[in-house]
C-alpha cells in the first residue's frame, strides 16, 4: 500500500535564512533581549497571543480529501502552540514556545487516532543540524528558520515557523535515509520514551502505558509495520502492560498485535525478543484463563528447529539488551 507524505500549503517567510546570519546563543539568551521582546505592545493580530496560545486560522487548514486508490497520506500539522511557562508562573524560567505536532495518516477516511507530541524550536533545530551533518547533500538546499533576536512570541513568526517545520518533516519522512536515521527517531520518541521509562522505574505502569501507546501510534504511521522502531516500542508496551501482578486491561490487545507482527519477521536482530514475547503471552493467556496451546505449540515447533526456547530473561530484559534505557529491569 503506497504511502505519500504531504502537508497543507502555508506561507513561508519571504527571505531564506543562513546559519551564518543567525545570532549567537549568548545573544539569544540575554534576559535584556527577551524582556525587550516581551515588552513590545502586540499589534491587533497578536492579541490572541496575550493568553499565551497560538492557533492556526481555520481558513488556512487543508480539509480532508478521501483517497480511493488504497493509498494513504502522511500528514504533519502544527495547529497549536503555547508560550511556556504560562504567564504568571515560574518567572525564573526563560519563556519558550512549545509546538504541538499532530501526525496523522489519512486514507479513504480521516485518521481517527492521530498521534501528538510537543516540541520546542531547539528540538527541530537539533534535528535539522544533526541530519545536515550526516547527510549534507540531502539537506543542502533545504530551508530551516533561523534564530531571531526578538519577536519569538509573535503570532506571525510562530505561524511561519510552524509551516516551515511541517514542510521540513514532510521532506524528511519522504527520504529513506533521513527517515531511518537515528536523529529522526530520537526526535520522534526520545522525550516521551524517557518519561515512560521513568514511570516504569517508579512502578507507575498506568502512567507509562498511555505514553507508550501514543509512541506506537506515531511510529506506526511513519515506519513499516515490522520495522525495528515499531516492534521495539510494541514490545515495550506489552512488557509495561504485563509486568504488574495484575495485567493492564489493554494487555491482551497489544499482545495480539505484537504476536501478529512477529509471525513473518526477518530481522535477525529482533528475533531474541520473540521467545520472551511468546512466554509473556503464554503467561498472560494463563492469567486470563484462555487457551495457551497455540502459543506453546509455536514454542515447541521452534524447539524442534534447534532454537533454545528456555525462558532465561524477561521481555523487558530482552528489550534492554537491544535498546538500553533507564528503566529498571
Amino acid at each position: 500500500m503506497p504511502v505519500h507524505a504531504v502537508m497543507a500549503k502555508r506561507l513561508l517567510p519571504h527571505q531564506p535564512s543562513f546559519e551564518g546570519d543567525a545570532p549567537g546563543p549568548d545573544e539569544l539568551d540575554s534576559p535584556a533581549i527577551e524582556a525587550a521582546a516581551l515588552d513590545i505592545p502586540p499589534p491587533e493580530a497578536d492579541k490572541a497571543m496575550q493568553k499565551g496560545v497560538w492557533e492556526r486560522p481555520s481558513s488556512s487548514t487543508e480539509t480532508f480529501k478521501p483517497l480511493t486508490d488504497g493509498s494513504t497520506v502522511l500528514r504533519f500539522d502544527i495547529l497549536l502552540a503555547r508560550i511556556m511557562p504560562p504567564d504568571g508562573e515560574d518567572v525564573k524560567i526563560k519563556r519558550f514556545v512549545v509546538y504541538e505536532l499532530t501526525v496523522s495518516q489519512d486514507g479513504a477516511t480521516a485518521d481517527t487516532q492521530p498521534a501528538k507530541i510537543e516540541r520546542r524550536y531547539t528540538d527541530f533545530r537539533e534535528l535539522y543540524l544533526g541530519l545536515k551533518r550526516q547527510y549534507p547533500t540531502e539537506l543542502a538546499n533545504k530551508y530551516f528558520p533561523a534564530k531571531v533576536l526578538m519577536g519569538n512570541f509573535k503570532s506571525e513568526l510562530i505561524g511561519e515557523r510552524s509551516a516551515a517545520f511541517e514542510a521540513f518533516l514532510t521532506y524528511v519522512a519522504g527520504q529513506t535515509k533521513l527517515r531511518d536515521s537515528e536523529e529522526f527517531l530520537r526526535f520522534l520518541q526520545h522525550d516521551e520514551l524517557s518519561r515512560a521509562c521513568q514511570f516504569l522505574d517508579e512502578r507507575r505502569n498506568e502512567n507509562a502505558i498511555p505514553i507508550l501507546e501514543n509512541c506506537f501510534r506515531l511510529l506506526n504511521k511513519i515506519y513499516m509495520n515490522r520495522s525495528r522502531p515499531v516492534l521495539l516500542i510494541l514490545c515495550r508496551l506489552v512488557a509495561a502492560c504485563t509486568s504488574s501482578p495484575v495485567p493492564h486491561h489493554a494487555a491482551e490487545r497489544w499482545a495480539l498485535v505484537a504476536l501478529s507482527r512477529f509471525e513473518t519477521l526477518c530481522d535477525i536482530d529482533l528475533l531474541p525478543l520473540y521467545i520472551p514475547l511468546l512466554h509473556t503471552c503464554a503467561h498472560l493467556w494463563w492469567q486470563r484463563g484462555q487457551d495457551q496451546k497455540p502459543i506453546t505449540d509455536r514454542l515447541t515447533d521452534m524447539s524442534k528447529q534447534g532454537i533454545n526456547i528456555a525462558n532465561t530473561e524477561s521481555l523487558m530484559q530482552a528489550i534492554h539488551k537491544i535498546d538500553p534505557r533507564t528503566e529498571t529491569i
